[in-house]
């Protein structure tokens, strides 16, 4: 039948299957590092939610000069949670999950990096909000269809 039985066409199903998510018995491995093993979702989680600052609006609070550095450094600060949570777990298995794990993120933020350097070689600004001007007259999506394209399977 789906899950349209909380609210009008399930509008309200993630709010449910969120609390009951949260109301569940928790589970306490014998071997694992507690602290780290259970902390490490919720840093990675902190750390997706610093990207939010980057967005850019007109009436900019908060304007980074470096925006783009602080990006790629949010976006590498989530492979030491994925270390983390592998190696407290105690398992030998999650940790080489880990590792593979670290190992394809590593590899494809490579591929990230260089297409982003080809924008920010476009506007010569690690600014996101200037980034976000520079395109007022000619969309870069038009500009580097091809890296947009590389982009979109590299970040898949």
């Amino acid at each position: 039948k789906g899950p349209n039985k909380v609210g009008l066409k399930g509008i309200l199903q993630p709010f449910s299957d969120a609390i009951k998510l949260f109301s569940k018995e928790q589970m306490f491995l014998n071997y694992s590092n507690y602290i780290p093993y259970y902390y490490s979702p919720v840093m990675s989680f902190i750390i997706s939610l610093m990207l939010w600052v980057l967005i850019p609006y007109y009436f900019n609070i908060i304007s980074f000069n470096l925006g783009f550095l602080f990006l790629l450094c949010c976006l590498s600060l989530g492979v030491y949670m994925i270390m983390i949570s592998g190696w407290s777990s105690n398992s030998n298995y999650s940790l080489l999950g880990g590792l593979r794990s670290i190992a394809q993120t590593i590899s494809y933020e490579v591929s990230l990096v260089l297409i982003m350097l080809s924008g920010i070689l476009m506007v010569m600004e690690l600014n996101l909000m200037k980034f976000f001007l520079f395109q007022e007259m000619v969309w870069f999506f038009f500009c580097m269809i091809p890296l947009g394209m590389s982009w979109l399977t590299s970040s898949l």
